[in-house]
């Protein structure tokens, strides 16, 4: 009996250390998708000034579109905030999921990640004090230029072949303007718009000839197709009916 009742024993034994060896070589899926953002970025990513944000303390266009994607594909959205030109480096380094940040999808970007499908047009402009005798792009030569490191306006400064100063976020570079260390601040249109309503005596310079239109995208590491899917299929199903321009309306209008 006693024999009976070890070789049993052992068997069950053997039998939970089987099961823990099959479980621990399961991979069990994530139940969260984190998406890489850099919030300094109005309106498409920014940190809630109430604290109550579409996605904890961030908010926006992108980040709303991130929570919408999240809930069509039955998971969490998560919000890891980092500094923009990091963004593709963590993307391709498993960090997060996905990186949406209002990123320009360019040829140069698209040898190191996947992008989705444009989901945003935008171009670049320059900001100015009124009264500043900067009225083309041309204008900037031998004048102190802001950019954001990182951002399409620094790429598009560099291709004037223009001297610049990059700076870390928007609100820095449009500080160097009001206190007249800089002449002039080239970024995106929409954010433009943001700074110039919270800051009078600004306005907005457009040079279409210099400035080409722009396509937003959200990237995600070479390869993974089985996200870029779904977020394409989100994607297109909130551009076809109307969400994503109800969004865009209503974050430019609230800045």
């Amino acid at each position: 009996m006693k024999k009976t009742l070890r070789a049993l024993s052992l068997i069950v034994a053997a039998a939970i250390i089987l099961c823990c060896f099959a479980g621990c070589g399961e991979k069990k899926e994530s139940e969260k998708i984190v998406f890489g953002t850099n919030a300094e970025f109005p309106p498409f990513e920014f940190i809630s000034s109430v604290n109550n944000g579409t996605i904890g303390e961030f908010d926006g266009i992108d980040i709303n579109i991130a929570k919408i994607i999240g809930e069509k594909i039955g998971k969490t959205a998560e919000i890891s905030n980092i500094e923009f030109d990091s963004l593709l480096i963590a993307l391709n380094n498993g960090q997060i999921d996905a990186a949406i940040a209002g990123m320009t999808i360019t040829e140069e970007r698209k040898q190191s990640v996947d992008f989705s499908i444009p989901y945003y047009t935008a171009t670049q402009v320059m900001i100015v004090k009124e009264g500043s005798d900067i009225q083309t792009a041309a204008d900037m030569q031998g004048k102190k230029i802001a950019v954001v490191q990182g951002y399409t306006g620094e790429t598009c400064v560099q291709n004037l072949g223009f001297e610049y100063e990059a700076f870390k976020k928007g609100t820095e570079c449009i500080l160097e303007l009001v206190n007249g260390k800089c002449d002039v601040v080239v970024i995106d249109s929409a954010t433009a718009e943001k700074f110039i309503g919270d800051n009078p005596g600004l306005v907005i310079i457009e040079d279409n000839t210099q400035f080409e239109k722009e396509e937003y995208g959200i990237a995600v590491a070479k390869g993974n197709t089985e996200l870029l899917d779904s977020i394409n299929t989100v994607l297109q199903q909130i551009i076809d009916d109307g969400t994503l321009a109800d969004l865009a309306v209503k974050y430019i209008d609230e800045m």
